[in-house]
């Protein structure tokens, strides 16, 4: 086979994986977000418990990024401390370990498994969890796949003749190799499958161990960056996380690159054979760093508030700079400017995440403090909002196109309905959290479960329309606008259960009327707004109906 022709078949497995690992991570965070939030809730107390969480979450979403990202959310929001999102982060690089060396075994009789299962409940059954289910197994099935592609497309170069001098020079160079791991990591943003095409690479003999151990520690420094570069335009809480989990990865990177070069390898302990054996070092290697690093979470945590201290707003109080994304240098140029109307709103969407994400923890267990937290950021939306509206002034003040004029108007509609957003939670929601914590009441079990599911239902749709907004892909748009009759529906059911419990006489559903039916109102409410970010692409196509009301005949 022609070196073009293996590289051909090379890369595509190598996107194959990229992609795969994808799939299942969505599918995880579309069809298990309930799941994932309890995790992350469980996160908030001693660190061995964070921990845990954090394995749990990175077996799950097979990405100890997503997971940190996820607790960046909370943590910019004042739910996570610094300690306990430091040992979250380490129990996640244990948990994405643990990955690999579940999807490293020989699992190739999946594949065909994988791909039956998956078009049976996409095509057959009906429901959302399904066809995310689907999703999930597909993927795991795609991995499968694209591992066993590498091996076939490496196999000629096993008997290339420059491969002994490139594999014995990077044995003898660790420096270079563990360089190679760390940007090979971050260019394709996922260690997990890095370090699966590394043991690939490693079990068909063309990368021996020797080599193959230094590019591995590099990957997990490489997994640590990538968290790091994503945190860096969010709150400095948020960012301590990212920052002490790469320097907890980076010390025990170089600390382990050091044993290897003077000690080197216990292969007979390791595994069978070369890739078995870089799995297992990767598993040890995070374990380690999982128990030796844990009792040090709480002093990394006060380091990096001495190295990431709080930013001081313009008017001398301590909080976070407020970073619009408008570029005024473009309001001339009506596309350009429209373009960053758009990421201004993804921005302001970010925000409402923030607020969103946490109400369900507020309304168990939240403090004044961390209420008041969460209203300032709705000051940070509502000056977003006004920006955006002053900017598409502006913009329209030049030539205009009426396809960019009618554009310019409904991003400012999508900005109006987020700053309306804001101001339900800030205003209601909130205002409920505080009832409840005022006077110590208690949900019904039932009525508890109905709330944190709408919750749940509704965080699922924004991050939808965020993706809507951005992608303008007329599936999702669909499936947005047919998510806001499955939230009228979980609505009116549990009003009408809520009813029927208050005329059974329980005392907890008594006691929590009124906040139980104004909170159903108020995430209605928030996911009908949602639902009209997809209006005018779904009106352009034609897919919308000008009307819901039947024809007179």
């Amino acid at each position: 086979m022609q070196f073009s022709m293996i590289l051909l078949h090379l890369a595509g497995a190598a996107l194959l994986l990229l992609y795969a690992v994808n799939l299942v991570r969505t599918g995880v965070e579309r069809a298990c977000g309930g799941v994932l939030r309890t995790f992350l809730g469980g996160a908030r107390g001693g660190t061995l418990g964070s921990a845990a969480s954090g394995i749990a979450m990175a077996v799950m979403l097979q990405s100890s990024t997503a997971v940190a990202m996820l607790a960046c959310g909370f943590a910019a929001s004042g739910l996570l401390a610094a300690a306990s999102g430091l040992a979250l982060l380490l129990g996640a690089d244990l948990g994405s370990a643990l990955v690999v060396r579940i999807l490293s075994f020989d699992l190739g009789w999946l594949i065909p498994l994988c791909i039956l299962v998956c078009g049976i409940l996409h095509l057959k059954v009906p429901g959302q969890k399904a066809r995310e289910s689907g999703r999930i197994i597909l993927g795991i099935g795609f991995v499968l796949l694209s591992l066993k592609l590498i091996g076939e497309a490496t196999g000629p170069l096993r008997e290339a003749a420059f491969l002994p001098a490139i594999s014995g020079y990077l044995a003898r160079d660790f420096a270079t190799a563990f360089l190679i791991g760390v940007m090979f990591t971050w260019a394709i943003h996922s260690s997990v499958a890095a370090v699966l095409m590394l043991a690939a690479f490693a079990g068909h003999g063309l990368v021996p161990l020797e080599a193959a151990v230094p590019i591995m520690l590099g990957a997990n420094v490489g997994s640590g960056l990538i968290a790091f570069g994503l945190s860096r335009g969010l709150d400095r809480k948020a960012q301590r996380l990212t920052a002490g989990n790469l320097m907890f990865r980076l010390a025990g990177a170089l600390a382990a690159l050091l044993a290897v070069e003077n000690f080197g390898l216990p292969l007979e302990f390791l595994g069978s054979h070369a890739g078995a054996a870089l799995v297992n070092l990767h598993v040890i290697f995070n374990a380690g760093l999982l128990v030796l690093c844990l009792p040090f979470a709480g002093p990394m945590a006060k380091l990096m508030t001495r190295l990431l201290p709080d930013l001081v707003a313009s008017d001398g109080s301590p909080g976070q700079h407020r970073r619009s994304v408008l570029d005024a240098s473009v309001v001339g140029t009506p596309r350009l400017a429209l373009a960053s109307v758009t990421r201004e709103l993804l921005r302001m969407g970010e925000l409402i995440q923030r607020m969103y994400a946490p109400i369900m923890e507020l309304y168990q267990n939240g403090g004044r403090e961390e209420i008041q937290r969460l209203r300032k950021i709705d000051e940070e939306v509502n000056d977003a909002h006004t920006a955006i509206k002053l900017y598409v002034a502006q913009v329209n003040a030049g030539g205009l196109s009426l396809d960019e004029a009618q554009r310019g108007i409904e991003l400012t509609d999508v900005a109006i309905n987020l700053e309306h957003i804001g101001d339900i939670i800030a205003k209601t929601l909130l205002v409920l959290a505080e009832e409840r914590a005022a006077k110590k009441l208690r949900f019904s079990g039932d009525g508890w479960e109905e709330l944190r599911a709408l919750h749940e239902r509704v965080m699922e749709n924004l991050q939808l329309a965020l993706n809507v907004l951005i992608s303008n892909d007329v599936g999702s748009a669909r499936q947005l606008v047919a998510e806001k009759e499955h939230v009228r529906s979980m609505e009116r059911d549990s009003h009408e259960r809520h009813l029927g419990r208050l005329q059974a006489g329980k005392v907890e559903s008594i006691e929590t009327s009124d906040l139980h039916l104004e909170t159903l109102r108020a995430l209605k409410e928030i996911n009908s707004l949602l639902v009209t970010v997809a209006y005018p692409l779904l009106t352009q196509t034609g897919d919308l109906l000008s009307s819901r009301l039947a024809r007179i005949a």
